[in-house]
């Protein structure tokens, strides 16, 4: 006979029984009968936690001396909040469904685990509450591991659900029971965007899976979920359904938004910022008939003077003050961004003329003329203006940038406190880039290119742990060139490619001596996005990871966040074939970007570097930091900090237990004859 329908029977001869089920000292002959039976069978109170009838098999199973020491013990006490809200559940259904369970649990008692499969089912006590029968049907004997995978079934946070074709459950864990809402019957209607419901819809027809990042209706509200689902079998009827599995990323969802929103913005004035205006232009260059534009390049003058004299506060009122007035003439086709420092931009759409844009900067000058007070000081600000003319699909951004910075020079140069359009005359300043790119050429071919250093160090032990390479020039008449002077001319011209392959040839043969000089840390270098998709960089990291003494896992290559968009498998496969060489993969300038929570994890990155940008601006930024850090505990990743400065931001940094951290405070990039001293230096205060 079949367990369900044994345990109906069980339970029809108990029915008569509630009016006297709480006194154990019934004489009733159908409740003599229950106590005789080997089948262990209890009646659980779930409100109070307490069992109130038991037979013999009850006890010995739950180690008691008897059904009064059994139900005066308090089955609360030590009861996980997963099963006490699974017996809330059961209840539930019990009133609503008149559901029968068989199911496999774990019992304690006494603190042992008894694996039994158990028959659940109604009962209501005299007072009228729903209380819980129990039969114990049989002992479950299984594998450990296949217990504790049932176990981790029903205490695991993650909703898994199986769908009927029709979207009706069939199947509910605890977890979705708690968080799907009461009237939450069809799978469709959980989804608040219906397109997501669509897209999976089709993504399963043609995959047989599909992954997303949805909003969905909750018990507790509108939350976000990474949902998973595939096609399958229902086991039972073997009709077609469809396995759901969804974790909860509300609070990363919405940091990454805020995030991404903080990332284009400069949290100072709230203008964008360089990355977003960039973005922008690129649109509109897309555009099938771009629109002639201005941009208008500016800064404050004399800035440093009136930081000097006021104050910095008084600088961040004449910053904010400046952008106010600005965007409040701007056009809604027109944007403000902020470069840093003092520095403006202005983006306008729709200018056909040098008189147009003059009559407008006109206006902008006089707002900005305006006086601005901090408290009751009174301060006046000027602005000095480079304007460019052009069209978006006509001209690169870095070009019409390289422009406007020229012409912003030349109103310096002018005196100040005004507007100069940029004219052929100015064209030299092209000229002069052009000789730089011939230089270059040949700088590649005689390898006049060095690392410099800069130490990373462990936040909790002050110990260096690791080093950057960053590269410099070494010209034979202009002396040591930084990297913002040609990095950017070798990214547009795809010098890139050959100076990535001569930092990585340095940095490797750098890392390798060190290693066998006995120095531990490892060694971080750059992977720009172009030299990333050159076909050339496997080959490059492969011939390069057969060297002798090769130090495997010791290696670090930053790439940016940006690397990530695109074809997230050829890309994880790319970087799965990086991390077998030896290598370990770090993202640098971490936050900046957008990376869609489905896949990051899908990639195998040891190491986060917070950008600069919310190091600059801790402590007002330090939820993002904060949760950026979680994100990198939670995918297994090290965390490091840029771009640190002061003593305030390490102590900041160092309390919240971020790993490491590298930047002026501890040490600027140094030559390689000058590292190692330094390096030993910090290593000896922090063994002081």
């Amino acid at each position: 006979m079949p367990l369900n329908k044994q345990a109906k029977m069980r339970i029809a001869s108990i029915q008569p029984l509630h009016a006297s089920a709480a006194d154990p000292n019934s004489s009733d002959d159908a409740l003599r009968a229950v106590r005789r039976t080997r089948v262990p069978i209890w009646v659980y109170d779930i409100d109070h936690s307490r069992v109130v009838l038991a037979n013999s098999s009850a006890c010995r199973l739950w180690q008691a001396e008897d059904e009064a020491a059994l139900r005066e013990r308090d089955m609360a006490k030590g009861m996980s909040a997963t099963v006490a809200k699974r017996l809330r559940q059961y209840q539930k259904d019990f009133i609503e469904e008149d559901a029968t369970f068989t199911e496999m649990w774990t019992l304690y008692p006494n603190g042992e685990p008894e694996n039994v499969m158990v028959v659940f089912s109604g009962h209501v006590l005299p007072d009228g509450r729903m209380a819980m029968l129990c039969e114990a049907v049989g002992q479950a004997e299984d594998e450990p591991q296949n217990l504790r995978s049932a176990e981790a079934l029903l205490h695991t946070d993650v909703m898994i659900m199986l769908v009927g074709e029709n979207g009706a459950p069939l199947y509910t864990n605890p977890a979705a029971r708690n968080m799907l809402p009461e009237d939450g019957k069809d799978f469709q209607q959980l989804f608040v965007n219906p397109a997501d419901h669509t897209d999976l819809a089709i993504a399963l027809s043609a995959t047989g899976e599909h992954r997303l990042v949805s909003q969905v209706n909750t018990a507790s509200g509108l939350r976000w979920f990474d949902v998973s689902a595939k096609a399958c079998s229902d086991a039972v009827t073997g009709q077609p359904a469809i396995l759901v599995t969804a974790i909860d990323v509300s609070e990363l969802k919405v940091a990454r938004d805020k995030a991404r929103y903080l990332a284009d913005r400069d949290l100072l004035t709230g203008c964008y910022n360089r990355s977003f205006l960039q973005g922008h232009f690129n649109n509109l260059a897309n555009l099938k008939k771009p629109p002639p534009c201005a941009l208008v390049f500016f800064d404050v003058d004399r800035f440093k003077q009136i930081n000097d004299r006021h104050g910095h506060e008084a600088g961040d009122t004449i910053l904010r003050q400046i952008s106010s007035c600005v965007q409040a003439f701007l056009g809604p086709n027109d944007l403000i961004s902020r470069l840093g420092g003092d520095e403006f931009v202005v983006f306008l759409e729709g200018i056909n003329s040098e008189v147009e844009v003059a009559e407008r900067i006109k206006l902008m000058q006089s707002e900005i003329a305006k006086p601005i007070f901090q408290d009751a000081t009174r301060i006046n600000a000027t602005v000095s203006i480079g304007v460019v003319l052009f069209t978006p699909a006509d001209d690169a951004f870095a070009d019409v940038m390289r422009r406007a910075d020229i012409a912003l020079y030349a109103a310096k140069e002018a005196g100040r406190d005004r507007a100069i359009h940029f004219n052929d005359d100015m064209g030299r300043a092209a000229q002069e880039r052009d000789q730089i790119e011939d230089e270059l050429k040949t700088a590649l071919e005689l390898r006049q290119f060095e690392l410099h250093y800069q130490p990373r160090i462990d936040l909790r032990t002050g110990r260096v742990v690791s080093v950057e390479g960053l590269v410099r020039w070494n010209h034979p008449i202009r002396g040591l060139v930084m990297p913002d002077a040609f990095i950017p001319i070798c990214e547009e011209t795809g010098m890139i490619e050959d100076l990535g392959r001569q930092v990585l040839e340095i940095g490797c043969a750098q890392a390798i001596a060190w290693h066998q000089a006995g120095h531990d840390f490892d060694v971080s270098l750059n992977v720009s996005p172009r030299q990333f998709n050159d076909k050339h960089l496997l080959q490059t990291l492969s011939d390069l990871a057969q060297s002798p003494n090769f130090p495997s896992g010791r290696i670090e290559l930053e790439i940016t966040e940006n690397v990530l968009f695109g074809d997230h498998k050829s890309i994880a496969k790319k970087l799965k074939k990086i991390t077998h060489m030896g290598y370990r993969i770090a993202i640098d300038d971490f936050g900046t970007g957008y990376s869609n929570l489905s896949y990051i994890s899908r990639f195998p990155l040891k190491c986060l570097k917070i950008d600069r940008s919310f190091v600059d601006q801790l402590p007002e930024a330090g939820p993002i930091v904060s949760l950026i850090l979680t994100l990198a505990r939670q995918i297994g990743a090290t965390a490091v900090a840029e771009g640190v400065e002061t003593e305030e931001q390490y102590a900041w940094l160092a309390a919240q237990n971020c790993e490491q951290a590298q930047g002026y405070y501890m040490s600027r990039p140094l030559p390689l004859d000058k590292f190692l001293e330094t390096a030993n230096r910090l290593n000896a205060q922090a063994s002081e």
